[in-house]
Order: structure tokens, then C-alpha cells, then sequence
């Protein structure tokens, strides 16, 4: 897949697009499903799958006080978008410049100019422009003027519920911790991404080893709390079956961030550090909580240990 930064990025003879814009936070099913429809609109006209997003979430520039945590990093996003078949996404600067242009300029000069529209895919309450001025119904418009066509798309809504899939849901659910719902609407297991880095080694002297991963992940972590889990090591390809902690080991009371640790099972001495390491969420065990004395965090780790081991067997 090709990624342009800027709309000038796009060669003259790129060719005509079917595109379809959004935020894409979190690449989720309804988005999978959108792009699905996409590539089979680029496909009956023999057009480019193009999908057009943003380098940021626009209530970080519009309403900064109501803009939500990513589900995912932009680039992020830009890896699960180039898995999904398409051509090219172009990633638009969300800056004032952008919130400020008028719809139909967004039109003309991004779309039709620069990726020559020949379908655009959107929901019915698709907004763009100053103001939220563009609609549906102005693409219409512009469409039988500039030579486009529209194509609604319907939300998607998970088995038994009235409810659409949404990059707002899926936060939400990660906050209670519920991992396996929110593997449900991703369409994908939760995860995160990031390099492996000396903690304060407590783990290892409880006889339970873990690998720390650093501040600087690629994803919305889950709620504090134990995970069974997965450890995938980028380095090697070998994937790990783990359980997981998501917290600020209150016990102790003395981790000032919340941090990310995975106990690789049944592995002795394996070293990670300095590893770029994906860690899986697929169970949450428990929540987090403070333990009265060693003994009692000690024997709860080990029945952690013992029930991630029991239920990755189970799903392996």
C-alpha cells in the first residue's frame, strides 16, 4: 500500500479512485467492512482503492477538552489499513487550515484534482468541511456536476445487538477491562506493541519474571487488571504464551506510570530486553488489587498463572 502524506504527493498518473474517508481510529470491523465495499467498487470500474484519513483525531484541533485517547497510533492505523488490500490511503494534516476549508473546496481540490474520484463511500452521517458543512447530499450534488458517484454505507452491528460498531465503544470496553468484546467489534485481538525494558525486576524476585514494556506503545492499553495473554517477539517470530499485568503493581505501591508486563509460561531465562514485542490480550483474569503481604501476591500469581495457562490451551 501506498501512503501520501499530502495530496500533492499523488502522481499525475496515479489513475482514477474509489476513496472512502474517516477516522479509521482503531481500524475496526465496521471499518473492514467499509473498505470491503470499497475494494469491490474499485474493482468494478477497475479504479484505485484509496482511503483518505487524518493524522490525528479532528476534536484534538476543534474541541481539544471532548477529544478521546487513539484506539491506535496513526501509524498504526497506516499498518492495518495496508492489510486490508487497498492501494494507497493519503493522511491529511488536521490542522486549522483544514477544519477551516469549505466543503466543496475539500471536494475539488483534494478528491477530484488530486485522487480523480470516481466513487466515494460514506455513512449517512458522514460530516466534512467548515462547519460540518458537507453532507451526503452535497457530495451528490457535486458528484453530478465533478463526474463522482456516492455510495452509502450502512453501519454494522455485531450479532444480537442494536447497537453500530464504534472506535467509542470499543474505548469503552477497554476501560472495563473486556477484552474479548472488544476482539468482537475489532474484528482482531487486543494488543500492543512496543520494546521491552528493565523494570524494578520485582518479578523476578516474587519467581514470576516479566517483560516491562515501555511507555511508548502503539495502541489504548486495557484496564488495569491480570490478562491471559500472548507475547509475540518481532526479533525472533516466536510467540509466547503469557499472562499479563496492566497496571501500578499496588502492592507496593511504588510504580509512578502504569506499565505493561507480560510472565512469558513456562519459560526459564528467556531474555527480551531491547525486543520489539506485540502483546496479545485475549482473557482478563481479574482486576487489579492490593495484596496483604509477599505470601498472598505470591500464591495469587501463581493461580493467575495457572488459569492463563489453562485457558490458552483451551483457545490455542
Amino acid at each position: 500500500m501506498i501512503v501520501f502524506r499530502d495530496p500533492a504527493e499523488v502522481p499525475d498518473d496515479f489513475g482514477r479512485s474509489a476513496v472512502a474517508i474517516g477516522k479509521f481510529d482503531g481500524v475496526h470491523a465496521g471499518h473492514r467492512a467499509v473498505i470491503a465495499r470499497l475494494r469491490e467498487d474499485a474493482a468494478a470500474t477497475g479504479a484505485r482503492a484509496v482511503a483518505v484519513t487524518f493524522d490525528r483525531n479532528p476534536l484534538s484541533v476543534l474541541r481539544p477538552e471532548r477529544c478521546p485517547e487513539n484506539v491506535v497510533s496513526t501509524e498504526r492505523k497506516l499498518e492495518l489499513l495496508g492489510e486490508l488490500g487497498l492501494d494507497a490511503t493519503l493522511v491529511l494534516r488536521f490542522d486549522a487550515e483544514l477544519a477551516n476549508r469549505e466543503a466543496e473546496d475539500f471536494v475539488r481540490t483534494i478528491l477530484v484534482d488530486a485522487l480523480r474520484i470516481e466513487t466515494i463511500l460514506v455513512g449517512r452521517d458522514f460530516r466534512f468541511g467548515r462547519g460540518g458543512a458537507g453532507t451526503p447530499e452535497l457530495l451528490r450534488r457535486l458528484g453530478a456536476d465533478l463526474g463522482f458517484t456516492v455510495d452509502l454505507v450502512e453501519d454494522v452491528l455485531p450479532t444480537g445487538s442494536e447497537r453500530r460498531v464504534s472506535s467509542s465503544w470499543i474505548r469503552e470496553l477497554l476501560a472495563e477491562g473486556d477484552v474479548e468484546k472488544a476482539q468482537e467489534l475489532l474484528g482482531r485481538p487486543v494488543d500492543v506493541r512496543g520494546e521491552v525494558v528493565h523494570g524494578l525486576k520485582r518479578g523476578r524476585e516474587l519467581g514470576f519474571p516479566t517483560a516491562n514494556l515501555s511507555d511508548a506503545v502503539d495502541a489504548l492499553v486495557p484496564a488495569d487488571g491480570v490478562y491471559a495473554g500472548w507475547l509475540m517477539d518481532h526479533d525472533t517470530g516466536i510467540r509466547h504464551p503469557a499472562a499479563v499485568s496492566v497496571g501500578t503493581n499496588p502492592t507496593f505501591d511504588d510504580v509512578p506510570r502504569r506499565q505493561v508486563e507480560a510472565h512469558v509460561l513456562d519459560e526459564a531465562g528467556l531474555d527480551l530486553y531491547g525486543h520489539d514485542v506485540t502483546v496479545q490480550f485475549t482473557h482478563r483474569l481479574r482486576g487489579m488489587v492490593a495484596f496483604e503481604g509477599i505470601e498472598k501476591l505470591k500464591d495469587q500469581i501463581a493461580a493467575d498463572v495457572d488459569a492463563a495457562r489453562e485457558l490458552l490451551s483451551a483457545g490455542d
